[in-house]
């Protein structure tokens, strides 16, 4: 669908960008690997190559025709530039217009939408500096997916951690796909998942229902512009980007938070998965064979 280059600077975060770059493949995009050379001693290019089928750019310096100018080439090809993760060192380079390697050449040399994951030490984030580059960006229009808070690196516990990939991945579709019109200013809620229904500490009586089908339908609905609220059973699969996500676990939890959604929803659908409804299908079946036996013994 849209080319994007993932830049991956010098933190412990850049191994995360593996699974940030397989994400935005499962969108449909291609995606072409820009590293620092500190990026380098964190995973080594082979990875992002192998996953992308495309040789990493890590010098400006790389010989051969036209090399000199492959950073200008790249720029006029790509819908988005994103850096994941981003270090102080990287966005003040930004900031302040220095081009001293391949990455920053691109971000000076591109029209294409900036869109960057920062990931550093809580001091540093906080910093005044880092604070005025991140301000000096914004104003020229450069999009953040803001750092979460846990445990880093350095052994700290604060804000500064890379954000998790599926965050940055829905970051990035939001910008090379923007949310059509079709169903904005309508509000929709959507089922999806199975429940469970405790017998003892141990045992439950549930579903496999993997809520794919929900998921699929709510990021759907989002997509062309629709608040969607998605309610949620226990499912392995993670929930797909929406204005709400309620999580439930036994039927009348599930039911409840469906009735209080749908007091303000245009559309409400209760997504069942086939195997579900295969199931409900043959429990039926015996039901009527059983009774129809019962029948004929009378």
């Amino acid at each position: 669908m849209a080319l994007i280059a993932l830049g991956v600077t010098g933190g412990i975060g850049a191994y995360k960008a593996v699974e940030v770059c397989r994400g935005l493949q499962k969108r449909g995009h291609d995606v072409v690997a820009v590293m620092t050379r500190a990026a380098t001693r964190f995973v080594g290019p082979i990875t992002f190559e192998a996953i992308t089928r495309r040789p990493v750019i890590t010098s400006q310096w790389k010989p051969g025709a036209n090399a000199d100018i492959e950073h200008i080439a790249i720029a006029d090809e790509i819908a988005l530039l994103l850096v994941a993760p981003c270090t102080a060192n990287v966005i003040g380079k930004f900031a302040n217009g220095i081009a001293d390697d391949f990455l920053t050449s691109l971000y000076l040399a591109t029209k294409a939408p900036v869109l960057i994951a920062p990931a550093m030490n809580s001091n540093m984030l906080a910093h005044d500096a880092v604070q005025r580059n991140l301000q000096t960006l914004a104003a020229r229009g450069t999009k953040f997916v803001e750092p979460g808070d846990g445990y880093l690196a350095c052994g700290w516990i604060g804000k500064g951690r890379l954000a998790e990939p599926d965050d940055i991945v829905a970051a990035a579709e939001r910008i090379v796909s923007p949310r059509d019109s079709v169903l904005r200013g309508r509000r929709v809620v959507v089922t999806a998942g199975p429940t469970y229904e405790d017998i003892d500490p141990v045992r439950y009586v549930g579903n496999r229902s993997s809520g794919r089908m929900g998921f699929a339908i709510a990021s759907a609905a989002h997509a062309r512009g629709a608040n969607v609220t998605l309610v949620a059973g226990p499912t392995s699969v993670e929930p797909p980007a929406t204005d709400e996500v309620i999580k439930v676990r036994r039927a009348a939890e599930m039911h409840a938070a469906v009735m209080r959604a749908a007091e303000h929803a245009d559309v409400v659908i209760m997504a069942s998965s086939s195997s579900a409804s295969r199931r409900r299908r043959a429990i039926c079946s015996r039901r009527r064979a059983t009774n129809a036996r019962a029948r004929t013994s009378i």
